[in-house]
């Protein structure tokens, strides 16, 4: 019970700098641009395009079929 207030006084300090990293991200715009990337990434990830990139790197592609001729 000695240490409380050592406790406290980093909890504090720990909850200023959050709350001005929060409020820096809030002023400067950062979760609008967030969120427009995000949008972005999802419809991409959604596209014609994005699948047949997926389907030519995915290296296991033939490996399912291969074990299912051979059984």
């Amino acid at each position: 019970m000695k240490f409380v207030s050592w406790y406290l006084k980093i909890a504090l300090f720990s909850a200023m700098i959050g709350g001005s990293m929060e409020l820096f991200m809030i002023k400067t715009g950062f979760y609008d641009k967030v969120t427009v990337l995000e949008s972005e990434k999802r419809a991409w990830e959604s596209s014609a395009e994005a699948q047949a990139v997926r389907e030519a790197l995915n290296p296991w592609r033939q490996h399912g079929s291969e074990a299912r001729k051979s059984s």
